[in-house]
């Protein structure tokens, strides 16, 4: 079914290429896809100067942006701007506006940003081949992926700006069309690259991001803004946070519970098995780690839980799993101390006919005690406790 529909969005894609007068034969493309959700769609053209980009980002809300980079003669960011625009008004100059400029001076890199709290102004002390690092846009991989290729090396530490800081991305050459590239915190995504080292696939299903990006035939680029924009006026499909914070809390027995947690949609995608893999351990939502909290003492078999907060991972199987009960709370949900667990204990799994889209925790009560639910899919993971 995914791959049948990979299929139909492709077509789709060559459908809006066609009759396509606006964009330059030089133009590259990239459409990134979130499960079976179109992320983003960039356009952008290389030139010895640096890069000229057109970016239509679909998350939280549908935004359009412009990019100029200049680069030096090793490839380093000398400076970018970013003009943003409403999407309805994209490619005429009403309401274009920079809302960021980087540039280098001296030994600084320096950025002021235009936001919503006004002028912010960052000043870093610049590395050599600096590059800028934008969330979920990947024209600046590109750059630093030719960077690679033409390495003599089978590595490169690749210094990527990202807002606050420079951090440091390391590419690997895997085989002579493919390459690695490590983001500092969210994983490994695996890439495959032409002689030049030109992006024609990034996977990202390793990491807290979990993207597909696919470099595309020519499109027409203004068309798909135009028609996202369109689409939009309804109401977007994507429109809110990629897995957005839930607060919930249940009452019985005399008992309350308080679950926090990050929540993922499937968007078209195999769950458990599939980008939650059996066998390893999961934070158990998204973003920051999950948080749970009861007012009475609980006890899972053998396992006594005092009240107070706590965090939870799991550990899916086919057949069931485990869930960890962690005394660490307030972290990421990537930071995980097992020296700081209360205690592991089973859960069961069972299927059910309907299809949740969103992640979800519920806390139930059952005759003897109540049921922590973890939903997703078709897929339930049940853990029964006593209220002590």
């Amino acid at each position: 079914m995914r791959n049948t529909f990979l299929a139909v969005l492709l077509i789709s894609l060559t459908i809006w290429s066609c009759n396509n007068t606006s964009d330059k034969t030089d133009s590259i493309h990239f459409v990134t896809l979130l499960g079976n959700d179109t992320l983003a769609v960039e356009q952008f053209v290389k030139s010895e100067k640096g890069i000229a980009a057109k970016v239509l980002l679909r998350s939280p809300q549908t935004i359009y942006f412009e990019y100029e980079l200049n680069q030096n003669a090793d490839g380093g960011m000398t400076s970018m701007t970013r003009y943003n625009q409403d999407p309805q008004l994209a490619f005429t100059p009403e309401g274009k506006e920079i809302t960021q400029e980087i540039k280098i001076v001296g030994d600084s890199l320096i950025s002021e940003t235009t936001g919503s709290n006004g002028l912010t102004r960052i000043a870093v002390l610049n590395k050599e081949g600096t590059l800028p690092f934008i969330d979920m846009v990947h024209w600046p991989f590109e750059l630093a992926l030719n960077a690679a290729a033409s390495s003599p090396g089978d590595s490169i530490h690749q210094m990527l700006f990202t807002g606050r800081n420079i951090s440091d991305f390391i590419i690997h050459k895997v085989k002579s069309d493919s390459m690695t590239l490590r983001h500092p915190s969210r994983g490994v995504m695996g890439v495959s690259v032409d002689d030049k080292g030109n992006l024609i696939k990034l996977d990202a299903a390793l990491t807290t991001r979990k993207l597909i990006v696919n470099r595309v035939a020519a499109l027409d680029f203004d068309r798909i803004v135009k028609d996202f924009a369109e689409k939009d006026k309804g109401g977007s499909p994507l429109s809110g946070e990629l897995s957005g914070g839930v607060e919930d809390d249940f009452s019985f027995k005399g008992t309350d519970f308080y679950v926090t947690y990050g929540s993922p949609k499937k968007r078209g995608r195999d769950i458990f098995g599939g980008i939650v893999p059996f066998g390893e351990r999961w934070r158990t939502g998204a973003n920051r780690a999950t948080h749970f909290s009861t007012s009475k003492d609980l006890q899972i078999g053998t396992l006594e839980i005092p009240a107070g907060e706590y965090t939870l991972f799991t550990i899916p199987e086919k057949e069931g799993g485990i869930l960890i009960i962690n005394k660490q709370t307030g972290q990421n949900g990537q930071s995980y101390n097992e020296s700081l667990d209360l205690g592991r204990v089973a859960m069961t799994v069972s299927t059910q006919d309907e299809v949740t889209e969103d992640f979800t925790i519920k806390v139930i009560e059952n005759t003897n005690g109540g049921t922590l639910q973890l939903i997703w899919d078709q897929t339930i993971y049940s853990v029964d406790f006593l209220i002590q």
